[in-house]
């Protein structure tokens, strides 16, 4: 495979609460951000050590809520390093504005949380029609829109992809699927339903990766048939570092050695080509 990394999902976070004070969505702070905080210089020297050249740093909702500060900042103090993923209230009458607000400070993508460690139910709001003006300013300043969600959202999800064809969304996680029935993996067939829908792309992270372990079912034959149904250039590898506890070089070599079966094409695009694609201020 290409020797260059891109990684769509890690986190940042700062010790400085005066400068970015703590507001976590769900009113409670993740364990991974008091845990195993990793600050952007830090991050720098973990995809070093991981031979990850680039990333997207995805705003830590389940600690900073809306404000993007810390991102905006890393990004303008190593724009060769990353590019800036964050967030709004896509509910509030200003969402639009907000997101106008953020790309000018130079971030590159939103990204919708409707549920996750601190939020575990699945937000009813995805396909809220307050949400539209949002998503039609994110399409119009062509950014992507990526979505942390779990499949019993899908139907709200459809209606997005349908209204807005020409935005650019990301499912996180590859929408949590459900694995564990195996081949032709029915319980899971509303994700392989999405692949008609062109504007929709993958993230697949290490929580994918680890589906065996946290009983979601094998990986290899079900990642193959994701491949085969979306193709890989529809689809991004990201770490989620450091939310799991291991290392990024540690994700990086698991991540290597779970995507071995794949041709060094398909690895190229999933590792490096369509990050490139979604983010083009990572392409070099």
């Amino acid at each position: 495979m290409a020797d260059t990394i891109i990684d769509i999902h890690p986190h940042v976070i700062s010790p400085d609460e005066a400068r970015y004070p703590r507001s976590p969505l769900g009113g409670i702070l993740s364990d991974w951000a008091r845990d195993r905080p990793v600050t952007p210089e830090r991050m720098i020297e973990a995809m070093d050590e991981a031979g990850v050249a680039r990333c997207a740093l995805v705003h830590a909702s389940t600690c900073y809520g809306y404000d993007n500060s810390l991102v905006v900042d890393a990004v303008r103090a190593h724009p060769d390093r990353f590019a800036g993923v964050f967030s709004v209230d896509v509910l509030r009458k200003d969402a639009p504005e907000r997101v106008s607000e953020w790309v000018d400070k130079g971030l590159s993508g939103l990204r919708l949380f409707t549920t996750g460690s601190t939020m575990p139910e699945q937000a009813g709001w995805l396909d809220d029609p307050r949400t539209f003006p949002a998503w039609e300013r994110a399409r119009d300043l062509r950014i992507p829109v990526c979505v942390q969600m779990h499949m019993k959202a899908v139907d709200q999800l459809r209606v997005l992809l349908a209204r807005f064809p020409d935005a650019t969304i990301i499912l996180d996680h590859l929408g949590s699927p459900d694995a564990r029935d195996g081949a032709p993996y029915a319980a899971a067939q509303s994700l392989f339903d999405l692949a008609a829908y062109p504007n929709l792309y993958l993230k697949a992270t290490i929580r994918n990766v680890r589906m065996i372990a946290e009983g979601g079912g094998p990986f290899e034959p079900f990642f193959r048939k994701v491949v085969d149904v979306f193709g890989a250039s529809r689809i991004a590898w990201g770490s989620n570092f450091p939310t799991s506890g291991a290392s990024l070089s540690e994700i990086v070599s698991e991540s290597k050695r779970a995507l071995a079966f794949l041709t060094a094409e398909e690895r190229d695009w999933i590792f490096r080509r369509t990050a490139e694609r979604l983010y083009p201020s990572l392409a070099r």
